[in-house]
Formats: C-alpha cells, structure tokens, sequence
C-alpha cells in the first residue's frame, strides 16, 4: 500500500468533509487510491476571511528531473471547485481561479481536464494557459426512465431485448473477475491495459469502502461472461466508468443491456438524475452513446507548459 501522499493539503481534506457536493473524482479517499511510486497528489485553496471559496486538487508527477501535473488512471476530471455561492458571478470566479492559479507550485507542466460543470476558464487563458475541447456524454431527467427509453434508438432497444433472451444481469461476481474481462477488452484492440491489477484492486476497494460503486456483470446458462460494466457515482451523477466484453461473445448485445441497467441502478436505487458515458473522441462510441439518447457535453482539457526543454522532450517522444 501507498503512504498518504506527503504533497496532500490537510486543509482540503477538511473542506471536503464539509463540502457534500465534492465530485467522486476529487474526494480525498478517491486520490489516495490513484497515486502510485512517482505520482502523488496535492491541493490548492483560495481563502477569504479563513472561508474557502474555491480548491484545486491535482496530481504531480516525475519524469527524471522534471515535476508535471497529469492526470492518472481512473481520474477522468479534476480542475477547479467554485464555492455554490460564488457560481455564476463571473468576477468572483475570475478572482478565485486567479488565486488559484497564483497558488501552483511550479512545475514543468500543467494538464488536466477540467469537469463538464466547468465552463468559465478565462483566469487560465489570461496567464498563458491552452484549452482544447473535448466531450462527454450525458443524460439528464433519468429519474422519468420511461421518457428515457422513449429516446434510445430502436435498433438499440431491439439488441437490448435479444441480450435478455441469453443473459441475466448480476453483481456479485467480484473484482478479479470484472478485470479479467475489462482486460480483453483492451487486448482486442491490441492495447495494452492501462492499470495493473494492483492499481484497479486498490481502486475498486476504495470505491467498494465509501459505497461509491456496483459492478454489473452479463452471464449466460453456462456461467459465461459476456459483458461487464463498472458504474461509480456521486451526489450529482452516476459514471459510466470502465466496462469491457469477451470478444467471442460480443454479438450477444449483453454490453447495451449493461448500459441500459446501469441507467435503471443509478435512477432507481441511487435516485439521481444525472447519467454520463464519462466521455469519448472516437466516431463508433459516440454513435453510441448518441443512440442512448444522450447529449453531447464539452468539457476542457486546460494545459500550459513552463519548461521549453519538458515541451521539447515531449514531442520528441510522440
């Protein structure tokens, strides 16, 4: 196991506890799991009076001599938290962010994804950061599942109802197994699995702790694993965080009856309203994810380089 990360803010750790709306990505116990040997993580938080107004957690990591803030595994947004009582004024956030950004400790680079909610990153683009546009997907109103399916494509619904006549969906098949078919997956496209099992193990523990987590697996008559799905949540949305499929068992449609699921879980059981795909660039998924009916989010990638030599040596290596 890894030691607290030293760089942490005990500060942040407490406005967390005393903040109910922190995302899941951002929760201290979720950042704890995802550092490693050479990567931990610290905080940023802008004050007024002794009261908190805005944090920023981020993840450092070394690469020779060189420190850079990335973002790891299984942390798909991190950027700024503003205060609910200071959103939506855009010179306060201004000035929040500004304090923020003044806060960084130096480092050779800067890159993270800032979280969908996020929309005004103008203090980073005064100080020389870069943004690129990227998008998630998301369904709101999923506490009217009826209204829900209404919007998912037929031929969707059609593979959904063929899936049902092979498979039943259960939960208690466990980690190991979840990683085993997450990891087929990854080797069907010829890519290597971007997390050890340690670091997943370390990671679902975590979530499995704090209550944050199901995994949803589709089994057939033979006790063979079709597909898997991974939903995380927090007080504002459920996540549609890592799934894989057995590539002989693909054509079962066992992976959009995953999906579909998952979306009855986090409305039913978890009474949110909030559903996101977690996002993705490439043309296929997004096809899918549209056919679920949801709607096209940007989120930003925000970055900044302070190091010409780092910028250097990395495009040298891409």
């Amino acid at each position: 196991m890894v030691s607290p990360p030293s760089l942490s803010n005990p500060g942040y750790r407490s406005f967390c506890l005393a903040t109910p709306d922190i995302p899941v990505f951002a929760q201290p116990w979720y950042l704890d799991a995802c550092t490693a040997p050479g990567l931990e993580w610290s905080a940023v938080l802008s004050r007024e009076n002794g009261d908190v107004r805005g944090a920023m957690p981020f993840f450092v990591k070394k690469r020779g001599p060189f420190r850079f803030a990335t973002m790891p595994p299984f942390v798909k947004w991190l950027g700024p938290y503003i205060g609910p009582q200071w959103r939506g004024d855009l010179r306060q956030e201004h000035i929040i962010l500004a304090d923020l950004i003044e806060r960084l400790p130096r480092l050779a680079a800067f890159k993270q994804n800032f979280y969908p909610t996020l929309t005004n990153w103008l203090a980073f683009y005064w100080q020389g950061y870069q943004q690129t546009t990227y998008y998630t997907y998301r369904l709101h109103g999923i506490q009217h599942l009826a209204k829900v399916e209404a919007g998912i494509s037929a031929n969707v619904l059609r593979d959904i109802r063929q899936a049902r006549r092979q498979v039943r969906v259960v939960h208690d098949m466990g980690a190991e197994q979840f990683y085993a078919v997450n990891k087929l997956s990854f080797e069907r496209q010829k890519l290597a699995i971007p997390y050890s099992w340690e670091q997943f193990q370390r990671h679902d523990a975590a979530l499995a702790a704090h209550g944050a987590r199901q995994l949803f697996f589709a089994v057939d008559a033979e006790q063979r694993v079709h597909s898997v799905a991974y939903l995380i949540w927090d007080k504002q949305a459920a996540y549609y965080h890592l799934a894989g499929d057995n590539p002989a068992l693909r054509s079962s449609g066992a992976g959009l009856l995953l999906v579909w699921e998952c979306i009855r879980y986090a409305s039913e059981v978890l009474g949110l309203d909030c559903f996101d795909f977690e996002g993705s660039m490439l043309p296929g998924v997004e096809r899918m994810r549209t056919r679920f009916g949801a709607v096209q989010t940007p989120y930003f990638f925000v970055s900044k380089y302070n190091s010409q030599l780092f910028q250097l040596l990395e495009k040298l290596k891409s």
